[in-house]
């Protein structure tokens, strides 16, 4: 799979999150300070992650900044996105099975190395569910 990773910091699991994805043989398209000579300011970098996401350049993504929430925020804004910001492997799970998310955010501070495994493990083996409500609800955010 190809994941397009954004941080706007090399603090905390920034890093880690490439590492760890590579390691799990997924491609990485890097954005922010992973990338050199892109604008690293959480919001440019996550949206463009998110714009990798929304144009097929990317299968999914994982925006990261200090708390997660303004990665979140601005992947949201792009059509087509939904982030979701994880604290956890419950979250995650949730994420991808009742919201179809296709942007994990981190907060680049709240996550450990082992959260992180916890994490990435649950949103990469995490698959939408089938559920007519829970599709409807997805559906929904279209029309929003």
């Amino acid at each position: 799979m190809r994941i397009s990773v954004a941080a706007d910091s090399l603090d905390g699991v920034a890093e880690r999150v490439v590492t760890a994805l590579r390691r799990r043989g997924h491609e990485v398209i890097s954005h922010g300070a992973l990338a050199g000579g892109e604008r690293d300011d959480w919001a440019w970098a996550s949206e463009s992650a998110a714009r990798d996401v929304a144009e097929g350049r990317a299968d999914q993504a994982v925006v990261c900044c200090w708390t997660g929430t303004g990665a979140s925020i601005a992947a949201n804004k792009v059509p087509g996105v939904r982030a979701a910001l994880c604290v956890d492997a419950y979250t995650a799970d949730g994420a991808r099975k009742w919201n179809d998310a296709n942007v994990l955010a981190l907060s680049l501070r709240l996550t450990s190395d082992v959260v992180l495994d916890e994490i990435l493990d649950a949103w990469l083996e995490g698959a939408p569910s089938t559920d007519a409500s829970d599709r409807a609800n997805v559906a929904h955010l279209d029309e929003i």
